[in-house]
């Protein structure tokens, strides 16, 4: 019986019948972004160039829909802006 609170077109197995898994894995990449708190700390595995900062730090990463980092910036406010500017359509997380 199918969920009348999912749409059919977001069951699994019917997805796979029109869409590969790349494909799938790309969907939204390069259209969709969202933005994603972190603490200094934990930088480093993300964005492996940034230089020495206080552990405690919270900084706002711009992720592309993949997850793949685009930018870092200081406020959650630059970052949407820089979404902004290059087209990008913010996808909410929760």
């Amino acid at each position: 019986m199918q969920n009348p609170n999912s749409p059919s077109w977001a069951d699994r197995t019917l997805l796979s019948e029109f869409m590969s898994v790349d494909e799938l894995t790309e969907l939204g990449t390069g259209d969709v972004a969202y933005i994603k708190p972190i603490k200094a700390r934990d930088l480093k595995e993300m964005f492996p160039d940034v230089p020495p900062l206080h552990d405690n730090m919270t900084l706002y990463a711009l992720l592309n829909a993949d997850g793949t980092p685009i930018l870092l910036a200081d406020s959650r406010e630059a970052a949407i802006a820089n979404a902004f500017e290059a087209d990008l359509e913010m996808a909410s997380l929760h």
